[in-house]
């Protein structure tokens, strides 16, 4: 058993698991989400892991009209399918998650009706999240905790610190084991919990069969979509594909791309592809119309079945963002073997993005370093080729099983006698 299991408070309930006894685990979570529902699914196939999803709200099933975005949103693969899940009850859900938004109440009833033997939250900054916590405390269950921060994904006043660091021993005394995403997700827990915390690292990971099969299918089509889109064939292709927010920077893409003309309104021998949508859509094309460019074309918003053929469609991805917690858009594209550019305030450059191998990091905010990077991959097919090769390579070990694992692990810190492999006589 994992050392770090000893120095759970004897004041939790005991456990004992042995052939035909499955771990009965409470997930909770804002809402249903693309990305998360795959690993869902994966985590209820484990035959000795009874798994209940807890949802604050619907909205995402409903069809939503998100802000971020710029539209309304269906997504077009399945959010329910595969596990178990709930509904808590609820009051205030407009279409929105806040701190408190929407109330959420009867968590208590639910961990003490189900008989868990573990809690596993996602975050700790809205109010259910911290009712699971508390509730568990009460029914002696232990908790896990995962979450996507870092300690530069956003500006945090000096208030904003004193006060996390005040409730950081109550969240240590409530907590049995968090769930580093990366690196800089461990950094920030040692911040506020300390080194002797412990741990078990569970990467940010997406559904990486589904992307790469997508991938694969699109390839014999891709010169029709290239058709389709009005592009020149031989001329490389530039993908950015996230909402179109300040934070997301797409700002500096767009001047970084001014750079690389050869003259003021000559166009540079690639596109760029600009897809999704949102607030800052109208200044980008206002932008865009002033460069008098016109290999800067924008898509709009793309559901996740769609964007498989756009990243099969470039030869790079950039994402250009500051406060970015992970990234997980990063992960997709690298299914398709393609090389990445990213800020420095991406969460995600220190695990997927090794500069020079499979991709380059540069300078949050800089137009002309970003322009540079560019520059280089789109004079040089055989270096976008062979990081593409890397992008593949790297993305294969940050999969879903590599989270399995991880869950695993933390479940055997946290619950006693539970194994940290797939038990062989476990239920069927």
């Amino acid at each position: 058993m994992n050392q770090a299991s000893s120095s759970v408070s004897p004041e939790y309930r005991t456990c004992a698991f042995g052939p035909g006894r499955r771990l009965r685990l409470a997930y909770f979570e804002s809402h249903p989400i693309q990305y998360r529902a795959p690993l869902l699914r994966r985590i209820a196939e484990e035959p000795d892991i009874d798994l209940t999803t807890f949802y604050s709200s619907d909205f995402s099933v409903r069809g939503y009209d998100d802000p971020g975005f710029g539209t309304r949103v269906e997504w077009d693969i399945p959010l329910l399918e595969g596990y178990r899940y709930e509904f808590l009850p609820k009051i205030g859900d407009n279409g929105t998650i806040g701190i408190a938004r929407p109330l959420n109440w009867g968590i208590y009833r639910r961990l003490r009706r189900g008989n868990f033997d573990a809690v596993w939250v996602m975050g700790y900054n809205r109010l259910a999240c911290i009712q699971a916590i508390a509730a568990a405390r009460l029914l002696g269950i232990r908790v896990i905790l995962r979450a996507e921060s870092h300690l530069s994904d956003r500006p945090r006043s000096s208030a904003t610190e004193a006060l996390k660091k005040m409730l950081a021993p109550m969240l240590r005394s409530a907590v049995s084991c968090v769930t580093p995403i990366g690196q800089a997700n461990r950094e920030y827990w040692i911040e506020y919990l300390g080194s002797d915390f412990p741990m078990a690292p569970m990467p940010y990971a997406v559904d990486n069969e589904f992307f790469r099969r997508r991938a694969v299918e699109a390839a014999p089509r891709r010169e029709e979509l290239r058709r389709e889109l009005g592009l020149e064939p031989g001329r490389a292709i530039v993908l950015y594909a996230s909402k179109l927010q300040t934070r997301k920077r797409c700002i500096d893409l767009v001047e970084a791309w001014i750079r690389l003309a050869p003259a003021p309104g000559v166009d540079p021998p690639a596109y760029l592809l600009v897809a999704g949508d949102g607030e800052e859509r109208a200044a980008l094309e206002e932008r865009v119309r002033e460069s008098g460019l016109s290999s800067i074309r924008f898509l709009g918003f793309r559901n996740q079945t769609e964007l498989p053929r756009y990243f099969d469609l470039c030869d790079v991805f950039v994402l250009p963002s500051i406060h970015e917690p992970w990234g997980l858009i990063v992960n997709e594209v690298m299914n398709a073997g393609r090389p990445v550019v990213v800020s420095d305030h991406v969460g995600c450059r220190r695990e997927l993005v090794h500069h020079g191998l499979n991709g380059f990091v540069y300078p949050a905010g800089d137009a002309a370093a970003l322009s540079d990077c560019l520059r280089r991959l789109i004079g040089d097919p055989a270096l976008r080729a062979s990081m593409g090769e890397n992008s593949l390579r790297i993305i294969a070990g940050q999969s879903f099983e590599e989270d399995v694992a991880g869950l695993r692990s933390a479940l055997a810190i946290t619950v006693p006698g539970f194994p940290e492999v797939e038990c062989p006589t476990a239920p069927q």
